[in-house]
């Protein structure tokens, strides 16, 4: 059975957010304020993998994994709160680099990118894998559902496909060749 953040006091909150950080490496120190606003933002059912913390557009965010997506949760100092989500299916991409003391996590989108600087070094591996690790869980979940309920045309999939593409190369990720010549390859497979 999954843990109840909704419902948990907040002696329960505080002793499974230190079994996260204890596993994770993450200190909690500039993510109190988030971690206490995080059952409210949370479904029902949804289960907290991991959590780290970072620097993004100049704040310090708490970046959590559930089972479902990635949450990223800023509340401000006297009042506020600035929350965005990406479902994991929408993931294209998860990275990580490590410095002397720090490092950043990349999240890809199809709609952007998410750049996490300053995390703490020895969170950076562990939540990036953890994140490819609960990707991997969905998609095998998804393809243990009958063929009917998971039906999605074959064209379905390349539009997605190319749409994603056209991100790439709409960010600048892509040059118009490099985008030219994946586009091909799609419509030829």
């Amino acid at each position: 059975m999954a843990f109840d953040y909704k419902n948990a006091s907040p002696e329960e909150l505080k002793a499974r957010y230190n079994a996260i950080a204890q596993e994770m490496g993450d200190d909690q120190f500039f993510t109190k304020k988030e971690l206490n606003h995080l059952p409210h933002v949370l479904h029902d059912g949804e289960e907290v993998l991991a959590f780290t913390s970072g620097m993004m557009n100049n704040n310090t965010w708490l970046i959590t994994l559930t089972d479902r997506r990635i949450i990223f949760l800023d509340k401000g100092l006297v009042y506020g709160l600035r929350q965005t989500a990406i479902d994991l299916d929408k993931v294209n991409a998860v990275s990580g680099e490590t410095g002397i003391m720090f490092g950043s996590i990349s999240i890809q989108d199809s709609a952007g990118s998410y750049q996490i600087r300053n995390v703490w070094k020895k969170t950076v591996m562990r939540f990036t894998n953890r994140v490819q690790q609960a990707i991997e869980a969905r998609k095998a979940r998804f393809m243990q559902q009958p063929a009917a309920t998971r039906a999605a045309g074959p064209d379905d999939d390349i539009i997605a496909k190319l749409e994603r593409l056209a991100s790439l190369r709409d960010r600048g990720v892509l040059t118009e060749a490099e985008f030219a010549e994946q586009k091909a390859r799609i419509l030829a497979a």
